[in-house]
Order: structure tokens, then sequence, then C-alpha cells
């Protein structure tokens, strides 16, 4: 179960840096905000129809949750204007290194304290290397194209 669901991120992976591959002549043309609408707006409907049709029928409400919880629409809203912004001026590939760093940076601080309720997993040595892997590959990536 555990290498479907890796299998399962690196695929949402993938499909995250096609998304910004769309979203960033999306945004040269319509204008970077309306690309970002556009991203939401079509994602909102889709989810609406999948909840409409698969969706529990007896969930908790939606407005019973801490307020916190429902913060990640704005932090969602950031990271797809930094797309729309990054991606026609240092590409692709240098946004979604710098994008991916950033999510370890975070992710292991998350992990390690405990954050926002998850598990807690230490930070160790292979977390802190991984985390050095990906910025010697931004920083590669980006003296490559010139970007830094």
């Amino acid at each position: 179960m555990q290498f479907v669901l890796i299998l399962l991120v690196v695929l949402g992976g993938a499909g995250l840096s096609v998304e910004a591959g769309i979203l960033g002549p999306l945004g040269q043309e319509v204008g970077k905000l309306w690309a970002t609408f556009s991203i939401f707006g079509v994602g909102a409907a889709l989810t609406f129809l999948l909840m409409l049709f698969f969706g529990a029928r007896n969930a908790p409400s939606f407005f019973d949750q801490p307020a916190w919880t429902l913060t990640g629409g704005m932090l969602g809203v950031a990271y797809v204007v930094v797309l729309a912004l990054a991606v026609p001026i240092i590409g692709i590939a240098v946004t979604m290194i710098g994008i991916l760093a950033g999510q370890l940076l975070s992710s292991m601080l998350i992990d390690h304290f405990g954050w926002l309720g998850v598990a807690r997993r230490k930070i160790d040595r292979r977390r802190v290397s991984a985390l050095c892997f990906a910025l010697a590959a931004l920083g590669l990536i980006s003296l490559d194209m010139g970007a830094v």
C-alpha cells in the first residue's frame, strides 16, 4: 500500500509541473490573477461534482471545523500566483525544484515538531541529506539557466 501511495504522490507532483506549464502562458495572456482564478474555478467545479456523486452524505459540517484548518485555500492561492509569476521567467524546472526544496524544509519542521496535528517524525541525517540534495539540485539547475 505504501508503494502505491508513493506512486500516487509522484504522479501528483508530475501533475503540478503540468499545471505550472499551463498556468505560466495563461497568466501571460489573461493576467496572473485571472489565471489563478481560472485554476481554482475549474478545480472548485470539479470538486463539487466529485462531492455530489461520491462525497459522504453525513459528513461533519464544514463550518464546525477549527478556523485554522480552513486557511489552506489561502496558501493554495499564494502557491498558484507564485507559479504564474515564476514560470515564465525562470522556467518550470527551477520553479518546481525551488518549491520542492521549500516543501522539504517546511515538511521536515512540521513532522519534527508535530505541528498541525501530524504524528511526530524526528529530523534525522537522511532527511537533512535529502534537503541538501534538493538545494544542490536547485543550485545546479539555476546556475545552468542563469537564474541565480
